[in-house]
């Protein structure tokens, strides 16, 4: 049994598609998580109220978002 050489290629891009995101997706989580949590640091250690909390998710979802162009630039997919 012969299978034909372009036969598999639509399952081989959806898996490499989904492996993509699904790494953009963890990566994305854990530094908005990260700078959240530092946010939480502060709150606790300077007495801030909401407001380190509110500053890490504004640098976070920004930050995030502009490292994972950078890295997806790098590895030429852009």
């Amino acid at each position: 049994m012969s299978e034909e050489p372009g036969k598999n290629e639509g399952l081989r891009q959806a898996v490499r598609a989904f492996a993509l995101l699904s790494g953009v997706g963890i990566y994305f989580v854990v530094f908005v998580g990260i700078c959240l949590w530092l946010g939480n640091l502060a709150d606790e250690n300077l007495g801030l109220g909401y407001a380190g909390k509110l500053v890490g998710i504004i640098i976070g979802f920004p930050g995030a978002i502009y490292t994972l162009y950078r890295q997806i630039k790098e590895n030429g997919v852009v």
